[in-house]
């Protein structure tokens, strides 16, 4: 479903603190259901363009965690102005949103073969991963979760992976899980069975070396990637990327799911 044209003002119920990360709860019911995959351009009502140098100002994207009855949830990190002022907002406080953008995943079905789901994510790149093993759970309720591969820099991060079910972690500290990237629990997981389907969302090295693992064993895979976008709309054309053909997308209409195959490389920022 379309996003409603505009953005649209919600007040956020819950506030908490996962690790190293902050999860917004905010009620959106006018807006429709996202898919697994899809974001949602976000600022703060109140206290936005006010900090240093007048930032931030521009919205951030995010990829939806969860939405349930609720309401939105959003797994975010303080890394700068926009994600810093955002993740102080607590209960009762506005929520400027826009969304849901962009095209999410596909489900294994559309594929040949049967192929189940493999998850890996890095990061706050795990949050479409959260609602999409809800998603995959509720077309296969009396079936496992879809196993989910999850890497973090460190323990305080490592917390994040709570946020979804049963899944295995990878730290590049060591200091929980395998110590080491999680593409190497997915070499693991490939060279145990390799009749998958590997979705993936997190920092483009990542993805990059997940797309790089997937081509080389014939392996299907989408990418859910990370752009600067200030508009969500296509209209700023600030989240164009290459796909293998030379030709050209804008991620926030054309993805920010694509399936690796159309790609000959993520490129690094």
């Amino acid at each position: 479903m379309s996003a409603p044209f505009g953005r649209r003002a919600l007040v956020v119920a819950q506030r908490r603190e996962v690790g190293a990360y902050v999860v917004l709860v905010a009620p959106d019911p006018d807006g429709p259901a996202p898919r697994a995959g899809q974001f949602y351009m976000l600022a703060a009502t109140a206290g936005w363009g006010a900090d240093v140098d007048e930032r931030p100002f521009l919205p951030r994207a995010f990829s939806v965690l969860r939405a349930r009855p609720g309401g939105l949830e959003f797994m975010l990190e303080a890394v700068g102005p926009g994600t810093a002022r955002l993740a102080a907002l607590a209960s009762g406080d506005g929520l400027w949103v826009t969304g849901p953008l962009g095209i999410g995943f596909d489900p294994p079905a559309g594929h040949d073969g049967g192929r189940r789901a493999l998850l890996c994510g890095g990061g706050v790149g795990s949050a479409p991963l959260a609602i999409w093993q809800d998603e995959l759970r509720r077309g296969d309720p009396d079936g496992p979760p879809a196993r989910a591969l999850l890497g973090f820099r460190d323990g305080a991060h490592a917390i994040g992976a709570t946020l979804l079910h049963d899944a295995r972690v990878a730290t590049d500290d060591g200091s929980v899980g395998h110590h080491g990237p999680v593409t190497e629990l997915l070499d693991a997981e490939l060279d145990e069975d390799s009749h998958v389907i590997v979705y993936a969302c997190g920092p483009p090295a990542m993805l990059e070396a997940v797309r790089a693992r997937c081509a080389a064993r014939g392996v299907p895979a989408q990418l859910a990637l990370e752009a600067g976008m200030a508009c969500g709309f296509g209209a700023c054309f600030g989240c164009v990327v290459a796909l293998a053909d030379g030709s050209y997308v804008r991620l926030c209409v054309d993805g920010p799911v694509l399936d690796a195959a159309r790609l000959s490389e993520v490129a690094l920022p």
